[in-house]
């Protein structure tokens, strides 16, 4: 079978994880890059054995006989890259935020819905191998049948300072809503995965490093539709104490009738039935790539979903689910109130 062509529109930071994990996938080829810095575009294409470059993105889009594209560039951009890939019938991979709001994220769905082009939003907390592992755990009935509670803090610590995020993200310094935005999205959908649909929201929002436009702290507690609550603790600013604090980016217990599990920032799962000793549970996550080499495992799951005419789990329609939790999340903090999700869903 010939290899699926893709195009990567965007160089920036994070763009080394994907063209990583594409190297590491047989039934890719990324033919090209795009990026309108043509230094950093040249910079990847040298990096990673990648024939073309472009700085203009139609002319990219121009290239023969292209299967899909991977759009890694900054949310207020994935619009009109989104339209202008679906008016070329291709399929899309889009890194998260799939935009800065509810409306802009629907817009963008509904695009690619019309264009009938497959799409899927790069939301790859959730691929990460302990989450996948704790999914596995709780369907195997290793804490018992029903789930209490979930509880994840977070601190990467990347966000304090007067030259906060400029090394690798600056365009983070300017964004108005940040943390929920760009990191508790991730961790959205990962409890929603977890645990199922959340009903109810309620959030206290920070800004800690007061050189930044947006929030970077949060106290956030969900209301699961299954009777289970939820717990996200988390700012950019202070932190953990780990060796590597953007592997697992925190740690996690999960309660249920029967016991609990817990996850270590090394990657440790831990398994307590009520009334024993907890005891480590062996698996083997990923130390390559990017927090369990998640960013691979993310997009293998494109390519056999995208090959085998397949629903992705983080397509358009189930990411709109947890951006209305995100819009939910904003208007409980600006309420100071908890918010119900269903309307948001509904609206």
């Amino acid at each position: 079978m010939k290899p699926l062509r893709g195009l990567c529109i965007g160089a920036g930071y994070f763009s080394q994880f994907h063209l990583d994990a594409w190297r590491r996938i047989p039934e890719v080829e990324i033919v090209a890059v795009c990026d309108a810095d043509a230094d950093r575009a040249e910079g990847r294409a040298r990096e990673f054995g990648i024939a073309r470059t472009f700085t203009d993105v139609q002319q990219a889009l121009d290239t023969p006989d292209l299967d899909f594209v991977d759009i890694i560039t900054r949310p207020d951009s994935h619009l009109e890259l989104v339209e202008r890939a679906a008016r070329r019938g291709l399929a899309i991979i889009c890194q998260k935020p799939l935009g800065p709001d509810e409306a802009s994220a629907r817009a963008i769905a509904a695009v690619a819905r019309n264009a009938a082009v497959p799409l899927m939003i790069h939301d790859n907390f959730r691929f990460q191998p302990w989450h996948r592992e704790i999914k596995r755990l709780l369907a195997a009935g290793a804490i018992g049948t029903r789930l209490h509670s979930l509880y994840f803090r977070a601190r990467p610590g990347d966000g304090w300072g007067a030259d906060a995020y400029r090394a690798r993200q600056p365009y983070f310094r300017d964004m108005e809503r940040f943390l929920v935005l760009e990191t508790g999205i991730h961790f959205i959908d990962t409890f929603r995965y977890l645990a199922g649909e959340i009903e109810e929201v309620y959030a206290l929002l920070r800004r800690l490093n007061p050189v930044i436009r947006g929030e970077d702290a949060a106290l956030l507690t969900f209301r699961f539709t299954g009777g289970a609550v939820g717990v996200w603790d988390a700012n950019r600013y202070n932190e953990s104490g780990a060796a590597d604090p953007r592997y697992t980016f925190g740690e996690f217990l999960v309660e249920g009738d029967g016991g609990s599990l817990r996850l270590t920032d090394d990657g440790r799962i831990s398994i307590q039935p009520l009334g024993q000793p907890a005891r480590e549970h062996v698996y083997h996550p990923a130390r390559l790539g990017f927090a369990g080499d998640c960013v691979y495992t993310t997009q293998r799951h494109f390519v056999e979903q995208l090959t085998a005419g397949g629903l992705f789990e983080t397509g358009a329609d189930e990411y709109l689910k947890t951006v209305a939790v995100q819009e939910a999340v904003y208007r409980s903090a600006a309420s100071n109130r908890p918010v119900r999700v269903e309307s948001d869903i509904a609206s």
